[in-house]
């Protein structure tokens, strides 16, 4: 363990999983109470066109997956506001069409990088202090908005017309919801990758909903729970010299599959 925690790159990646884990779980809870995970998906594939279109314009790959996955997100959200079956459309469309553009981006560019990789399948390993200081930035946001407004992220989770007549401006809180959506999984996609990250925003989130009699509670389980299968993810991959995020995934999903037959036995 101590030879483990010597090496600086481990230390930020154990870093940025406790920071990452905080958003996760908040968010996360958010996510699966407004049955959203597709939402999830859908964006972090929408941001792979951005990933493309930034190595083919020089820029920092981080800068083009985030204002594709902002953009996207409010785009879905201004789409669900009118009718389901358009928002369930553009969320397909958009899977689609960010990956398509994404390789067509980077084949023009002519990038194939391992820094790419990492943004698919996820790579703690090459985690710096920019990514922990966005990162903390992120949970701060993230915290900040929660407690501040509480009751009206509990409103539009759970009865979103009650809400708009009690003149909360659901359209600026749901709005603040996906943007910090999207923002987590790009952060997220640093842990596990674009491809898996809908597991780690939607597993510890679905297991804590089963323990917890409120939102609150079940961001806080889910925090905990995010931490626990991404650091025994992460030192796992380290003895069995394995890839971080696909393990903090397998892990995950025991944990979840396991809870699923508990509940099954009890019922």
């Amino acid at each position: 363990m101590a030879e483990m925690f010597s090496y600086t790159f481990m230390q930020n990646a154990f870093i940025l999983t406790v920071l990452a884990s905080i958003a996760c779980g908040v968010v996360g809870s958010l996510i699966t109470v407004n049955r959203m995970s597709s939402f999830t998906g859908s964006i972090a594939h929408a941001s792979f066109g951005g990933l493309g279109l930034a190595y083919l314009v020089g820029i920092h790959p981080m800068i083009g997956a985030t204002a594709f996955a902002v953009g996207s997100a409010l785009g879905i959200g201004a789409l669900s506001g009118r009718n389901k079956m358009g928002s369930d459309t553009a969320m397909a469309a958009l899977w689609a069409t960010g990956m398509a553009a994404g390789l067509v981006f980077i084949k023009l560019s002519g990038t194939y990088t391992s820094d790419l990789m990492s943004w698919l399948f996820g790579s703690l390993m090459t985690v710096s202090r920019t990514d922990i200081v966005l990162t903390a930035s992120l949970d701060v946001a993230v915290i900040g908005s929660v407690v501040f407004l509480y009751k009206e992220f509990v409103g539009i989770s759970y009865d979103l017309e009650f809400t708009r007549i009690q003149g909360v401006p659901v359209w600026f809180i749901r709005g603040l919801f996906l943007v910090m959506a999207a923002l987590t999984t790009i952060v997220l996609m640093k842990v596990t990758g674009l491809i898996m990250v809908i597991a780690l925003l939607t597993i510890p989130a679905a297991i804590a909903e089963k323990f917890s009699s409120s939102l609150r509670i079940m961001m806080l389980l889910a925090s905990v729970l995010s931490l626990l299968f991404s650091i025994a993810g992460l030192l796992l991959a380290w003895w069995l010299d394995l890839p971080s995020g696909p393990v903090i995934i397998l892990i995950s999903s025991i944990a979840y599959f396991l809870v699923l037959a508990l509940a099954n036995e009890v019922h």
